[in-house]
């Protein structure tokens, strides 16, 4: 019963910072979710002027992890950067809260743009270098918790301590869905109810509670060796990779990296099972190292020739994944539509429930988070068994597999929203004809695009998570941050792809004067529809030569039971 107690539940540290976390996506969705209305009603930006801002926001915030996390990791402690990027990220969201007050008492009802901007630079800036950080400083608490009760995991209990780090996660997971699912639902109800001014300020409170909290936990954190200002001790992934195309081009005489670098890299890898990248054994490594004190110039040369192989592995690494992640692209753009053009659609629909209540457009991105709660069960506990007896292995629904049904399933939920599109322009036009016209509302229930709403939340599951386990999975357990980078900057390119995007499609069917433009903001002209023909389109070629590319993708478990196989 005892070690029942030790095993079970969460340290008071992770808790904390769980709540933090859930906190954080409260106060950054209930800005993201609706910030499209704003620029369009408020800012009175043109649909796809405001639909690009986005985009290009929420790319830069997307992009932003790639840069800060490795300075993060070497240089900066995890704690005060936390607390210095949560303090940027409150300053920008008071900036974004003083452009809508000044907006409304200003005569003219006119904000400016140039302030407009820093202030989501400035979210933007607090949430790339916080969100790496948070989490990194949450399993800085889980490790010292296993590490503190490693005694009561030997043996037969080994699985208790893999419990622990699934729970961990799955709150984490949790934590983070139910904040982003208040800040879409509550924060969209109480912009479109009560204004902007206290539609931005309380995602600047919830920040100020957050960093008050955050302080809170000053006594029962577990902070890393050599607080302050961390020294660098190794070479990340980026730098081998930079220095090896370096070293290729300018073809310097200086050795790259040090032995201790090898050292640790190798250690790293036997710690995890992987294989070193040079075929010798435990005990000739050993004596590589004792002979390093030496320094003779024969060995240097050879770590020489082994750094250029390390550099050269790295490199092959990131193209062989480049194929896959270029297909993936244009499923990133179909997930830029639900904060932008789906949102625009709905403010033009029937939202009413009842006689006072309207449904907020930004609300429905609520029943994507919804569907991933609600449905991920369901892919465990139902989906993989039945794709293992079907396929009769131990694996069922493979991950490339498990991408390429989120790909489908987001092009069925693009040629729904067309055909739903379709429809409420052919309604509009006909209502032009009728004396009681409302240009502004169409008599269609909003609740016609509640199913590309479920539709992307099933995808999400499917592909979103199938990503994080392909990219940390196909490269070496060296790149492990690339992997994390080459997942997060599909979103990061996507949402700049989409802005592009939009921009060549309103420059071309603009400039055809027999031509509407697609994005005009009267919606009864603009033609989403096909926009969203010409996504579905795209998205179509780009998961067929996906599938091609499967068929000759070797993950790299494969090749290793290859070359096990091989001396056989």
């Amino acid at each position: 019963m005892d070690l029942e107690q030790k095993t079970r539940g969460l340290s008071k540290s992770c808790a904390l910072l769980i709540v933090i976390a859930g906190m954080e996506r409260y106060a950054f969705k209930g800005v993201a979710s609706n910030l499209v209305t704003y620029l369009t009603d408020v800012v009175k930006m043109s649909n796809s002027r405001a639909a690009k801002t986005v985009n290009t926001w929420a790319g830069f915030t997307s992009m932003l992890p790639l840069f800060s996390a490795p300075l993060a990791d070497t240089y900066w402690d995890r704690f005060f950067t936390i607390l210095a990027s949560s303090s940027v990220y409150f300053v920008g969201l008071v900036g974004l809260t003083w452009t809508a007050f000044a907006g409304s008492r200003s005569a003219t009802k006119t904000i400016s743009t140039c302030f407009l901007y820093s202030s989501l630079c400035l979210v933007s800036i607090g949430l790339g270098v916080l969100n790496p950080s948070l989490q990194a400083f949450g399993a800085d608490q889980l490790d010292h918790d296993l590490d503190k009760n490693s005694e009561f995991f030997s043996g037969d209990q080994k699985e208790a301590k893999a419990t622990r780090k699934t729970q961990f996660f799955q709150w984490w997971y949790f934590g983070v869905c139910t904040g982003s699912l208040m800040g879409v639902t509550v924060m969209a109800y109480i912009q479109d109810t009560f204004g902007w001014v206290l539609g931005f300020a309380i995602p600047g409170i919830a920040m100020f509670l957050l960093i008050l909290m955050f302080l809170s936990g000053c006594g029962i954190y577990v902070y890393s060796s050599g607080g302050g200002l961390k020294m660098k001790t190794t070479t990340t992934p980026f730098e081998k990779i930079l220095k090896f195309i370096q070293g290729r081009v300018v073809k310097t005489k200086k050795n790259i990296y040090t032995l201790a670098d090898e050292k640790d890299l190798d250690a790293m890898e036997l710690e995890l099972q992987e294989r070193p990248l040079c075929n010798c054994d435990d005990s000739t490594e050993t004596k590589d190292v004792e002979a390093a004190s030496t320094t003779t110039k024969g060995l240097g040369e050879e770590e020489s020739l082994k750094t250029v192989f390390s550099g050269l592995d790295n490199v092959k690494s990131v193209i062989r994944l480049l194929p896959i992640w270029t297909m993936l692209l244009m499923f990133a753009v179909i997930f830029q539509l639900p904060a932008t053009f789906f949102t625009k659609q709905g403010m033009t629909m029937k939202r009413n429930i009842g006689t006072n209540f309207r449904i907020p457009p930004a609300t429905l991105q609520s029943t994507i988070t919804l569907s991933i709660i609600l449905l991920m069960p369901l892919y465990d506990k139902i989906l993989i068994p039945i794709t293992k007896r079907i396929k009769k292995n131990g694996k069922g629904i493979s991950v490339m597999e498990r991408m390429g049904v989120g790909m489908f399933l987001s092009i069925i939920a693009i040629v729904r929203a067309a055909i739903v599109e379709r429809k409420r322009l052919d309604i509009s036009q006909k209502m032009k004809t009728l004396p009681d016209y409302d240009p502004e509302t169409v008599p269609l229930s909003i609740f016609w695009l509640l199913p590309q709403y479920i539709l992307l939340g099933i995808s999400d599951i499917f592909t979103v998570v199938g990503m994080q386990e392909f990219f940390y999975s196909e490269v070496p357990v060296r790149m492990r941050t690339m992997g994390f980078a080459l997942y997060t900057s599909v979103f990061g390119v996507g949402s700049f792809v989409s802005a592009a995007l939009i921009s060549v499609v309103e420059a071309y069917s603009s400039s055809t004067g027999d031509c509407q433009n697609w994005f005009a903001d009267d919606m009864s002209k603009a033609r989403l529809d096909n926009y969203y023909w010409l996504l579905a389109v795209t998205s179509t070629i780009s998961f067929v030569v996906y599938i091609v590319l499967c068929k000759f993708f070797k993950s790299s478990s494969d090749q290793g039971d290859a070359k096990e196989e091989a001396p056989k």
